[in-house]
């Protein structure tokens, strides 16, 4: 059995697929390296759908910085001094505000209030979202369901492909929300050793309330947990400054499967910087943090 790593992008146009999925492989071997782990990458694979919202990608040849095709983020090197700041208070606070905010938001059976307030947000700065949750019946958009369904097919394919194989999967932003949706609905047969989640949305009330309809839609029951197609490890990371990734404590959402397999949050600095700002949440960041780098080094070497 092959090793593969599958990975899906997340929110806003990208660069061309064959660049981000270089860049997202030079990521991860800049990881292995700062570990001095000297270790063979197997087959990885990118699932690109920015194509389906954007009819054409990044460029640096763009020069008007408003414009959806201007590329301001490229991959670059982890800088050599990063300043890392104690985030105990900030978790605190984190933690405060989602008991707050699932109070208000949050009914029973995780029935959403007030989801004209979510409608809004999504519009406003989350274009991608309001395109995938079309279907459900609390938020509607102009565009045809046709782009969701294309969405899941692409990932699908990718994953019955390696049906064969031992796979991770690896699902950044949004596409956290897409992966967990076809591992727990749409291809139930296929086998995911290790499932990796980075500056995930899956807490915010307005994604647990869908997740919480499909589930009954589709159960009969409200079923927040692992998906059964999860058989080794679910780790998601998480920093504590990703404003994408507010609830970064899923192992309080989502409950063990059947193979007993939890969610395993874990905090870590995502040192990305481009001209000199920051930016947490960025996946190149992620995917060269020592933890997950650690959580690949056990995947790949794992019989």
């Amino acid at each position: 059995m092959s090793k593969v790593i599958i990975a899906i992008h997340g929110l806003g146009n990208k660069p061309p697929k064959e660049q981000l999925q270089a860049w997202g492989r030079m990521a991860i071997e800049e990881g292995l390296n700062n570990l001095g782990v000297n270790i063979s990458l197997p087959s990885f694979e990118l699932v690109y759908w920015a194509d389906l919202l954007y009819d054409k990608p990044q460029t640096l040849d763009e020069k008007d910085k408003n414009s959806p095709y201007y590329l301001d983020e490229v991959y670059t090197r982890a800088p050599k001094r990063y300043k890392t700041e104690p985030h105990e208070v900030r978790q605190k606070l984190q933690d405060l505000f989602k008991v707050i905010v699932y109070k208000i938001f949050l009914g029973k059976d995780y029935h959403l209030r007030y989801a004209f307030v979510s409608q809004k947000l999504m519009h406003k700065y989350f274009h991608e979202l309001e395109v995938y949750f079309t279907e459900d019946e609390s938020f509607t958009a102009d565009f045809s369901r046709g782009v969701k369904e294309e969405i899941i097919r692409r990932v699908t394919e990718v994953l019955k492909k390696h049906r064969n194989d031992d796979i991770m999967l690896i699902a950044h932003s949004m596409g956290t929300i897409i992966a967990f949706d076809v591992l727990s609905f749409f291809t139930k047969e296929i086998k995911v050793n290790t499932f990796v989640t980075m500056g995930a949305p899956l807490g915010a009330p307005f994604v647990l309330s869908r997740i919480a309809s499909h589930s009954k839609s589709v159960y009969g029951l409200v079923k927040l947990q692992t998906p059964e197609t999860v058989t080794g490890h679910w780790y998601n990371f998480s920093d504590i400054r990703d404003k994408i990734a507010l609830d970064y404590k899923l192992s309080d959402d989502f409950a063990p499967n059947s193979h007993g397999v939890k969610v395993i949050d874990q905090l870590v600095t995502n040192n990305y910087v481009m001209n000199g700002i920051a930016n947490p949440h960025k996946s190149f960041g992620y995917l060269r943090t020592p933890e997950f780098s650690r959580v690949l080094v056990n995947f790949l070497k794992d019989k």
